[in-house]
């Protein structure tokens, strides 16, 4: 398996432009979901939402991979944790589509992007990874954002964003057990399994909520294209890792923050405060330096949560 990823390296710095342009379209592509999913939850149940999301994304999902790895994808001796994993995501992908019911599109993908701080914290709790100076100070500097994105404004604001920490705090404790699970696992394998037991998960909580039957044709093409969107996104996520170091890439998936700033002034009228940008700012600049400090190590392709 080294001498392959040898081999393989040169070719991804060869393609980093493509990464760079797959990253690019991947922020747009979740900022977009994030959008859908926040205007089709005001009308269907969080469960429904995330169902139709999660089984669109696994048809595309398995269209993109299937023909290109086979069934083959699906080998796992691991599939207690494939499940531990994603039950977690389940939990983290409620709380963030609850959160988008309760605050601004651009406050709660803001505090989302805490989660790689809490995924070191995690780390070095469960995987015993030394956390030094550095690490220690992106952490904190990236809590300082988080409170400062969720402190200020309504009633409604901070509610909102305590299910936004949540999700992020969940999806770091997620991100952390794939770290250790990608010893093992193909980044597709860990991509395939999460869309079946997301799509399971979800399904099961429908028995529990109930289904309400869309509406309107508009809102068919809405819950579909959310799912398409989203699958594409994920894929996209894994090529442009696969095609150029993280460091590389990184640092274009905060352009998520910019598209759902645009997003949500359009279709929400939401104005970015200057507690939203000073804490964003802090959140991002805390994630980069953490990328920043990582990059000299070897690189972890894991899918996206979004």
């Amino acid at each position: 398996m080294t001498s392959v990823d040898q081999r393989t390296t040169p070719a991804r710095n060869d393609r980093i432009p493509l990464g760079i342009l797959l990253m690019l379209g991947t922020t747009v592509a979740f900022a977009a979901s994030q959008a859908i999913s926040k205007w089709q939850v005001a009308s269907y149940p969080v469960a429904e939402v995330l169902f139709l999301r999660a089984f669109f994304s696994l048809l595309i999902c398995a269209a993109l991979i299937l023909p290109r790895h086979g069934p083959g994808v699906f080998r796992t001796r691991r599939i207690g944790a494939h499940a531990a994993r994603n039950f977690t995501q389940t939990l983290a992908q409620s709380c963030i589509l609850i959160a988008l019911s309760l605050m601004p599109l651009a406050g709660a993908m803001a505090i989302n992007f805490s989660a790689p701080l809490f995924a070191t914290l995690f780390a070095a709790i469960w995987l015993k990874e030394k956390v030094g100076p550095a690490r220690a100070f992106a952490l904190i500097a990236g809590f300082f954002g988080v409170l400062v994105v969720a402190s200020p404004g309504a009633d409604t604001f901070r509610i909102g964003a305590l299910f936004a920490i949540a999700n992020a705090v969940l999806y770091g404790s997620v991100t952390a057990a794939v770290r250790g699970m990608s010893v093992t696992e193909s980044a597709e394998t860990l991509t395939m399994y999460q869309m079946v037991f997301l799509t399971a998960f979800f399904g099961l909580a429908l028995l529990v909520v109930g289904f309400t039957w869309p509406g309107s044709t508009n809102d068919w093409i809405a819950l579909t294209l959310n799912g398409v969107i989203n699958g594409i996104g994920q894929y996209w996520w894994t090529r442009s890792l696969s095609m150029a170091p993280p460091a590389a890439v990184g640092p274009f998936y905060y352009f998520s923050l910019v598209w759902a700033m645009l997003l949500g002034f359009v279709f929400w009228g939401d104005v970015p405060s200057f507690t939203l940008l000073a804490g964003s700012a802090v959140v991002v600049g805390s994630g980069l330096s953490l990328l920043w400090h990582e990059s000299s190590k070897k690189p972890i392709i894991e899918p996206a949560e979004m």
